[in-house]
């Protein structure tokens, strides 16, 4: 995929969701534009699948903008709570609390292995995928990710496994 059109629109709101949730609303633009520049920059590099490599790129850009002090803990937790998808059957009430109980959990793991359930649960990557967003082989990635879910079983008194879960989230993918 070399047209940076069709790239764009292909993966434009996959890297946005990427950076809003790392730099929030503000700032998810300018990485946007920046990851994209990039690939632009570097389409002859650009594999068959770069949904991937364009995260990485953004994780990238991300970090950099990090270390010019940014707030990443109190952003990700807003970004979250603005995107958040409330099932359609159940209550409004009922969702908002099932809402802040599982940021709540999310806030009891540690930011890696928080990165590791929002790529696989909401960017939809594979381990392998997400292990080279992440920047760590899939061997560690998987096990970041079963400590992730682990963590958030315990924080949400859930101690059968996936099954009890209704949030994806901390579910097994096949």
């Amino acid at each position: 995929m070399r047209d940076l059109e069709e790239l764009f629109r292909a993966y434009a709101t996959n890297v946005y969701a990427y950076a809003r949730r790392h730099v929030g609303p503000d700032g998810a633009d300018d990485i946007v534009s920046e990851t994209f520049l990039v690939a632009w920059r570097r389409r002859e590099e650009l594999p068959e699948a770069p949904l991937p490599w364009l995260l990485v790129t953004a994780r990238h850009l991300v970090s950099n903008q990090r270390r010019s002090g940014r707030r990443a803990d109190q952003l990700w937790l807003a970004a979250v709570r603005d995107l958040w998808r409330m099932p359609a059957a159940m209550p409004a009430d009922e969702a908002l609390i099932e809402r802040e109980e599982h940021l709540r959990a999310l806030q009891a793991c540690t930011r890696p292995e928080r990165e590791a359930l929002l790529l696989v649960a909401w960017d939809g990557l594979s381990p392998e995928e997400a292990a080279a967003v992440a920047g760590c082989s899939t061997r560690a990635f998987t096990v970041r990710l079963s400590r992730a879910r682990a963590r958030m079983r315990a924080a949400l008194g859930e101690t059968s496994g996936p099954a009890t879960s209704r949030l994806s989230i901390v579910e097994e993918r096949s």
